[in-house]
C-alpha cells in the first residue's frame, strides 16, 4: 500500500513538473520568441514608412526599458518571491498583446510608439524570463539546467517561426495588421497554461528546503562581489545580443537580402539557439557553470566578426549557426548561474536585480549601435563596439567561483 502511494506521488510530481516546463516554454515561446525577436523584423518598415532614423526605431525599447526595468524589475522579484509567478505572468501575457497590437496602429506617432513600447516592457518583466526562471527552479533541483533548457526552447522555437509567420502575414494584410496578429497570438499562445500553475506541494518544497541553505537575505546578496561580478558579466552579454538582435534585418537588407531571405537567415540564428539551448543546458549540469558561460560569451565575440568581413560564400550562414548557438545559451545560463551563487529562494529578487541591469543594456547597445550608424553609414564601428563588450564580458565571468558557493 505504501509503495502505491509512493508510486502515485512520484507519477504526479513527474507530471506536475511536465506540466511546469510546459507553462513557462509557451511564456516563454510568445513573451520572447515573438514578441522579442519578432518585433525587430518590423523596424525596416517603421524606418521607410514613418521616415525614422535607426536611433529613433530602437529608442522605443531603450526608453521603455530604462523606466520600466527600474521601477518594476525590483518590484516583481520581490512578489514573485512571495506570491509566486502566476499572477505576474498573466499580467504579462496581456500586457505583450496590448503592446504588439498597439504598436502596428501607432500611425508614426512616437507618443504611441513609446506608450506602446512601455507595455511592451511590462509584459517582458512580468511574463518573460524572470518569473519562468523561479517557477522551474522552484519545482526542480536535480537536472534543473536540462528544464531550464527545455523551456528555454520554447524561444527558438517563437524566433525560428515569427520571421516566417511575419513575412507570410505582412506580404498578405500589410505590416500593421501583421504585428497586431502577432499580439494576439502572444495571449491566446502565453495565458491557458499559465491559469493552472500550482505551487510545489508541502513535502515537495520541504526537500528543497533541505537542499539549500536558508534564504539568503538581500543584504547579504548586495554587499557579495560575485553579485556585482554577475550583474556586469550578464550585462555585457544581454547587450551584445540586444545589439545584434535588434539591426540583424536592417543590416540584412542593407546587404540587399530581400525580406524573405532576411527572414530565413533570423529564423536560421533562432533554429541554432535550439541547438545551444540544449547543448549548454546539458554542459550546465556536467560542467562548472562558469565555464560554460565564458564558452557562450566567448562563441557571440566570435561570431560578430563576420559580419564585418568581406563577403564570401556562406559567410552570412556561418555566422547565424555561430552566434545562433551562443545565443541559445545566454539568457539559460544567468539564472542557473545565480542559484549557484545565492541559493533558489532568493532566486526572484537577485534575478529581479540583474534582469533591471540587463534590460538597461540590452536596450541601451542596440541604440548607440544605431547611432553609429546614422552616424558613419555603416555598422563598422557599431559592431566592434559589441565585439569588445562581449570579450569583456567573458573576463569579468572568469572571476567568478568555479563551483557553487551560496553566501
Amino acid at each position: 500500500m505504501t509503495q502505491n502511494k509512493t508510486s502515485l506521488a512520484e507519477s504526479s510530481q513527474g507530471s506536475s513538473r511536465t506540466y511546469i516546463v510546459a507553462t513557462a516554454f509557451l511564456s516563454l515561446f510568445a513573451i520572447v520568441g515573438i514578441a522579442f525577436y519578432g518585433l525587430p523584423f518590423f523596424f525596416d518598415f517603421m524606418t521607410r514608412d514613418f521616415e525614422w532614423s535607426r536611433t529613433t526605431v530602437t529608442s522605443g525599447n531603450a526608453l521603455a526599458k530604462l523606466i520600466v526595468a527600474p521601477l518594476f524589475g525590483f518590484i516583481a522579484g520581490w512578489l514573485i518571491d512571495r506570491y509566486g509567478p502566476r499572477r505576474l505572468m498573466l499580467v504579462g501575457s496581456l500586457f505583450m498583446g496590448v503592446a504588439l497590437i498597439g504598436l502596428g496602429f501607432t500611425g508614426g506617432s512616437l507618443v504611441l510608439f513609446y506608450m506602446f513600447y512601455f507595455f511592451n516592457a511590462l509584459g517582458y518583466v512580468f511574463g518573460g524570463p524572470l518569473p519562468c526562471q523561479v517557477l522551474i527552479s522552484r519545482w526542480f533541483e536535480k537536472n534543473r539546467g536540462k528544464a531550464m533548457g527545455i523551456a528555454y526552447l520554447g524561444i527558438g522555437v517563437g524566433g525560428t517561426f515569427v520571421p516566417q509567420l511575419a513575412t507570410k502575414l505582412e506580404s498578405g494584410f500589410g505590416w500593421n495588421t501583421a504585428l497586431a496578429c502577432l499580439g494576439i497570438l502572444v495571449i491566446v499562445s502565453s495565458m491557458p497554461l499559465v491559469f493552472f500553475i500550482k505551487e510545489p506541494k508541502k513535502n515537495e518544497a520541504e526537500a528543497e528546503k533541505k537542499a539549500e541553505p536558508a534564504s539568503v537575505p538581500i543584504k547579504n546578496i548586495l554587499t557579495n562581489p560575485y553579485f556585482y561580478l554577475l550583474g556586469l558579466g550578464s550585462m555585457c552579454a544581454i547587450g551584445v545580443v540586444g545589439g545584434v538582435g535588434q539591426h540583424l534585418k536592417l543590416y540584412l537588407r542593407d546587404i540587399n537580402f530581400s525580406q524573405e531571405q532576411a527572414a530565413n537567415i533570423m529564423s536560421l540564428v533562432l533554429m541554432a539557439s535550439l541547438i545551444g539551448r540544449v547543448l549548454m543546458g546539458w554542459l550546465a549540469d556536467l560542467l562548472s557553470r562558469k565555464y560554460v558561460m565564458i564558452l557562450i560569451y566567448l562563441m557571440v565575440a566570435s561570431a560578430i566578426p563576420l559580419l564585418l568581413l568581406p563577403d564570401f560564400s556562406g559567410r552570412i550562414y556561418i555566422f547565424a549557426v555561430v552566434y545562433g548557438i551562443g545565443l541559445g545559451g545566454d539568457y539559460m545560463i544567468i539564472p542557473l548561474m545565480a542559484g549557484d551563487l545565492f541559493g533558489v529562494r532568493a532566486l526572484g529578487r537577485t534575478m529581479g536585480i540583474i534582469l533591471v541591469a540587463d534590460g538597461i543594456a540590452e536596450s541601451m547597445l542596440p541604440m548607440l549601435v544605431g547611432a553609429t550608424h546614422d552616424a558613419t553609414g555603416n555598422y563598422i564601428l557599431g559592431f566592434s563596439i559589441l565585439i569588445c563588450v562581449a570579450l569583456t564580458g567573458a573576463v569579468i565571468i572568469s572571476f567568478l567561483p568555479k563551483k557553487p558557493a551560496h553566501v
